[in-house]
């Protein structure tokens, strides 16, 4: 490798505006020797020919001191020595060097030797979205999380982050991301807010990114950079592993009381994401969905009652159901990828579980059967053989969707205090909590990989109510009061209210129904 040259040179011209350059009498003392006070350093370096063969040399100039020239000198050696042998890759970084402009940087050794490992130009950076694009597509991964992975990239990573070289990337870009999605929640809410028609109906249907979604953003670009670092070798240090978010922790389940009941009609505000029926209500919408729906009463018996995910419970088949046993067993379950309906898997090695029915599941399955085979006897030979539990009529099986929106649909149209299909494994949950099983027995039933999603996620919300009532009642009887002369009257509004034509009072933010319920089941 070629060593190069230092010398110094002045900026001073002569009469006739020419620089003087090394001819400047000032540059050296009486003695021959640099002038420590006048001029600036500079270094030569012989680079590698052009690909068409064209002879080349890297100058830089205007360094204050001779160790300053030298010490860049060496780390432009540096980097020609990483081309090894490799001619081709000796062209590409010495195309690197010349064309850098005077006063800019030399490139960053260790950033051109990732590059060199990876196989990646040397004379470019991979953008971030590239990056993200080209991990995403070769990962094997499970079609669901992969939706999920586009979505991020899609909607958020790409749009914030996708221009930035991903060798570039630092933790405040990625703080700048989150402060702006979080600005745009802020914007969502405010518009929801405005006295504005035009304002909320611009804003109508878009969602804001919770805590809980950002905390998997950035789970989904931490996996990306953390296999940039192992595998592609591309970076050194992950900086979405240094970002701070707001808590991601899963909401807990609040019960639907007569007072946020009145609440939720007066405002349509639901006092949680998850929310739990006391124990009439969830009498009343088995009552309702078993006069009403018998096609899917049975299954929302059995996920009322043992909680399942939908998904395991769509995804049951006759092989997983022994009704003389008294068991259900768990290997597989019809997710979605999109509106794709998709069999897989269970969630985790925890969710293959086999679990015992209770006596009130046992018959609304029993009964279901029965009607299940009087549905084929009547389709014949046009009884489709999927193996499916849960089925319609005509013998084909329930979207996951579709399952979804009916729940609702009954809820709406029994009346009831609104939750998710999802809610009633938090019913379940409750429910088994309030009656004495420990949260290992719930672990269990409901199929958790750990104790501490059970912990965190379900909670004996009746049960905590009955405690705290007791601690308020002991404590407001230490407080003296005078006695009453007359009885105090109750302003608690029913549940239910019903006019005198017995028609059923609108509750605020009730939507259409999309299909006549008793119709279709009839």
């Amino acid at each position: 490798m070629a060593e190069g040259s230092i010398a110094k040179y002045c900026p001073c011209r002569d009469r006739d505006g020419r620089r003087l350059n090394g001819n400047c009498p000032k540059l050296r003392r009486p003695g021959g020797s640099w002038s420590p006070t006048h001029g600036r350093w500079a270094y030569q370096l012989e680079l590698p020919p052009t690909a068409a063969g064209v002879r080349r040399q890297l100058r830089r100039r205007n360094f204050d001191t001779r160790d300053d020239a030298l010490t860049e000198r060496g780390q432009a050696q540096e980097l020609l020595a990483l081309a090894g042998t490799n001619a081709t890759l000796a062209t590409e970084i010495a195309d690197l060097l010349s064309g850098l402009k005077a006063g800019h940087p030399l490139p960053d050794r260790d950033q051109i030797a990732r590059r060199v490992r990876a196989g990646i130009p040397t004379t470019q950076s991979t953008p971030t979205a590239e990056y993200l694009q080209q991990w995403l597509r070769h990962r094997q991964i499970e079609p669901t999380t992969r939706v999920s992975y586009e979505g991020h990239i899609r909607n958020h990573l790409t749009p914030h982050l996708g221009h930035i070289p991903i060798d570039e990337l630092r933790v405040v870009h990625i703080q700048a991301m989150f402060d702006a999605i979080a600005d745009r929640n802020t914007e969502v809410d405010l518009a929801r807010q405005s006295d504005d028609p035009a304002v909320r109906a611009r804003f109508k249907g878009l969602r804001i990114t919770g805590p809980a979604t950002m905390h998997r953003i950035r789970a989904t670009l931490r996996k990306a950079l953390n296999d940039a670092i192992r595998t592609h070798r591309l970076i050194e240090f992950n900086p979405a592993a240094h970002v701070e978010l707001p808590s991601g922790k899963r909401p807990k389940a609040k019960v639907w009381t007569k007072a946020a009941i009145a609440h939720w009609r007066a405002t349509g505000e639901r006092p949680s994401k998850v929310m739990v029926w006391v124990p009439e209500q969830a009498g009343q919408f088995l009552d309702y969905a078993e006069a009403h729906d018998i096609m899917l009463y049975a299954l929302f018996t059995l996920i009322m009652h043992r909680g399942l995910r939908r998904g395991e419970a769509v995804g049951l088949r006759d092989c997983d159901v022994d009704l003389d046993a008294g068991t259900i067993t768990f290997s597989e379950q019809v997710t979605t990828v999109g509106y794709r309906a998709v069999r897989k898997k269970v969630k985790s090695e925890a969710g293959d579980r086999t679990l015992a029915l209770d006596a009130a599941s046992i018959a609304a399955l029993t009964e279901y059967k029965a009607m299940r085979d009087r549905w084929q006897l009547v389709s014949g030979d046009e009884w489709p053989a999927t193996g499916d539990f849960f089925v319609k009529p005509d013998g084909t099986p329930w979207h996951p969707d579709h399952v979804s929106d009916r729940f609702e649909e009954l809820v709406e149209a029994a009346d009831l205090p609104p939750i998710r299909l999802h809610d009633l494994r938090h019913c379940a949950a409750t429910y088994l909590k309030a009656t004495g099983a420990d949260l290992n027995d719930i672990k269990e039933t409901l199929g958790h990989s750990s104790i501490t999603i059970t912990a965190d996620t379900y909670t004996s919300v009746i049960q905590e109510l009955e405690t705290e009532r007791a601690k308020a009642d002991a404590a407001a009887a230490l407080v003296p009061r005078a006695a009453r002369t007359e009885p105090a009257t109750s302003n608690v509004t029913p549940l239910r209210q019903r006019s005198k034509t017995g028609t059923r009072s609108k509750s605020p933010n009730r939507r259409p129904r999309s299909t006549d319920i008793e119709a279709e089941a009839g």
